[in-house]
C-alpha cells in the first residue's frame, strides 16, 4: 500500500523542541519529512543542527526571492548541509529560476507559487490583476519552462496546476480541522490528496500540544 507523504514544520528555534518533533513524529504508516522554515535556518544553532541531521528527508524552507546570480550563490552557500529540498519564489523570474536549478545539484528545487496566507483581496492589494488561481497557473507554467522539480501551492489549486505541471506538488495551508490561523487557502488532508497533491506541509496541527496523538489523529483522519 502506498503511504502518504507528510512534511511537518519545524517552525521553532528551540533545537531541543526541534529534537522532540522529529522524535515524536517519526511512525511506519507515513513517510516523513521535516520542513525548515527561516525562523529555524537564521537560529544561532540551526545551521549546526541541520548539518549534523542523518537519515531524514529534510526541506530547506528559504523562499529564496533575489536577483539570478544572488539565487543560485545562496543555494550553492547552503550545499553542504545536503537539504533534499530547497525552495525559491517562482516570482524571481526564469532567468533567476533556471541559474539556481543548475546551482541545486542533487537538491530538488521547489517553486514557491502564492503563499496560502494571501487570497484575491491581498494580491489586489500587492498591485496584481490576475486572481490567485490565473497567477498559480501562470507561474506553474514557468517552473515547468525553468524544469523545476516540485511546486508548492495551495491545495485548492493542485488540479490547475497539474495541467501543465508534471512533477511532485507540495500543498501547505492543511488543517485537521476548521481552525485557519494566519492561513486564507486551506484544506483537509483528504481533500489536498484528493486533489493530487504529493506531500502535505503540516505544523500547528502537528506540533501544537501532544504531538504523538496528533499524528494519530492525521493517520485516522486518512483513513476514513
Amino acid at each position: 500500500m502506498k503511504k502518504n507523504k507528510v512534511f511537518i514544520a519545524c517552525d521553532s528555534n528551540n533545537i531541543k523542541r526541534v529534537k522532540e518533533i522529529i522524535k515524536k513524529t517519526e511512525n511506519n504508516n507515513l513517510i516523513i519529512g521535516y520542513k525548515f522554515g527561516l525562523e529555524f535556518l537564521n537560529s544561532r544553532n540551526g545551521r549546526n543542527f541541520i548539518s549534523k541531521l542523518k537519515n531524514k528527508i529534510t526541506f530547506g524552507d528559504y523562499k529564496i526571492s533575489d536577483i539570478p546570480n544572488t539565487c543560485a550563490s545562496t543555494i550553492r552557500a547552503v550545499k553542504d548541509l545536503k537539504f533534499n529540498y530547497i525552495t525559491i519564489h517562482i516570482n524571481s523570474g526564469l532567468e533567476a529560476l533556471k541559474k539556481a536549478k543548475k546551482a541545486a545539484g542533487g537538491a530538488k528545487l521547489i517553486g514557491v507559487t502564492i503563499l496560502t496566507s494571501l487570497d484575491n483581496k491581498a494580491i489586489k492589494e500587492i498591485g496584481f490583476n490576475k486572481n490567485v488561481k490565473e497567477l498559480v497557473l501562470h507561474q506553474a507554467k514557468l517552473a515547468t519552462k525553468a524544469k523545476l522539480d516540485a511546486i508548492v501551492c495551495s491545495a485548492h489549486e493542485v488540479k490547475i496546476v497539474k495541467k501543465t505541471f508534471k512533477k511532485e506538488i507540495i500543498t501547505p495551508g492543511i488543517r485537521l480541522n476548521s481552525r485557519r490561523d494566519d492561513q486564507k487557502r486551506v484544506l483537509s488532508p483528504n481533500e489536498a490528496y484528493k486533489n493530487g497533491a504529493d506531500w502535505l506541509v503540516i505544523g500547528r496541527d502537528i506540533t501544537k500540544g501532544n504531538i504523538k496523538n496528533n499524528i494519530q489523529k492525521l493517520i485516522n483522519h486518512l483513513d476514513k
